[in-house]
């Protein structure tokens, strides 16, 4: 008999200059703004496809977690903006303060996140979402309560990953979105498999970028995504107080209708900034592949690689992800002689 098996793809650990990609073009936009301001202007720029019952997915965090995204940011945006939306979490894989409902409600309320309702959204189990297009699945499960919502606000904390390299919203979705006990241990574990870590490098970020595609499939149109690129820690927010001290230069919003290229501008920006600020978070994405997530998407038809950067600071003007970074600073930390150095000549 002749199985056939699917086969990763390579080259998640290289980076594709912009010249060298094909294809059309979506917008972003970009906003250097980042203030409660600056995320209600980016946010009035994408969200014109929410409708009826909006859910937001953003990433709450472990207990104490130093970078995530400011509660009075997203308070504000949801009160003036979105009075009736409810933040949309699942519980985690893996043990900590977020693994079961109890203790998650628990870290939600020393986190900050109790000023709108929270709906964990795989407390009572999951649902099947079908995957048109995936070679790893055809069907994701999500949490339960997902389906009861009309459209998506994608709000992510832009950040590296321990495994991912990056999480952006591709990781927000595909893993945030997919519930603790089946969607979860399909994206990390091969079957059979006593090692709940066992799947990396290039065919974990394709499962992630298939799962988020069997949910925006199910939203779309009704999606749209804001990544901000603050606190940029190579570490996730999934690693609390644990996550390692934040070397990268904090650099915007940026906003889009499509998913790969809201990511795609990120790490483009990332590459981008001056004197090597963005080295820390090249280097972890780089040596987990996850590049990957990027191309997987492309080749799934989840949107485009190419993009134009509106510049909602400067009356609308078209830039490039170099112009957009020019004048950022690199971080300076202390060494060990108490003395400062420029990461980028460390």
């Amino acid at each position: 008999m002749n199985m056939k098996f699917p086969v990763p793809g390579t080259g998640g650990d290289r980076y594709v200059p912009y010249e060298e990609r094909t294809g059309e073009e979506s917008v972003v936009f970009f906003t250097r703004d980042l203030s409660e301001e600056g995320l209600k202007k980016i946010y009035d720029r994408v969200s014109s496809v929410l409708e009826g019952k909006v859910a937001v997915k953003l990433h709450t965090g472990e207990a104490e977690g130093p970078n995530i995204i400011p509660r009075p940011w997203v308070k504000e945006l949801l009160a003036s903006r979105l009075p009736e939306a409810t933040i949309v979490e699942t519980n985690t894989y893996y043990e900590g303060s977020r693994f079961t409902t109890e203790d998650h409600r628990k870290t939600l309320e020393i986190n900050g996140w109790d000023f709108c309702p929270v709906d964990i959204t795989d407390e009572d189990g999951a649902v099947a979402f079908p995957l048109e297009g995936g070679k790893w699945f055809t069907e994701m499960h999500v949490g339960k309560n997902l389906p009861n919502y009309d459209s998506l606000l994608v709000l992510t904390h832009f950040k590296g990953h321990t495994m991912g390299g990056f999480g952006g919203s591709n990781k927000n979705i595909g893993i945030g979105c997919a519930d603790a006990k089946i969607g979860k241990k399909a994206i990390h574990c091969a079957e059979g498999s006593d090692n709940m870590w066992s799947i990396a490098e290039e065919e974990l970020m394709e499962r992630i970028a298939e799962s988020t595609k069997a949910t925006i499939d199910h939203f779309a149109p009704h999606v749209c995504y804001i990544n901000t690129m603050r606190n940029m820690s190579v570490s996730c927010d999934c690693e609390g107080k644990e996550a390692e001290p934040v070397v990268v230069p904090d650099v915007g919003f940026i906003a889009s209708l499509d998913i790969l290229a809201a990511d795609q501008a990120c790490m483009d920006l990332i590459y981008n900034l001056p004197e090597g600020g963005g080295k820390a978070l090249i280097e972890r994405v780089e040596t987990r592949h996850g590049l990957r997530q990027l191309t997987y998407m492309k080749e799934l038809g989840m949107g485009n690689d190419r993009y134009t950067i509106i510049d909602i600071d400067n009356d609308d003007a078209v830039i490039t992800a170099a112009e957009a970074v020019k004048d950022v600073k690199p971080v300076w930390v202390p060494d060990k002689y108490n003395t400062f150095w420029g990461r980028n000549k460390h």
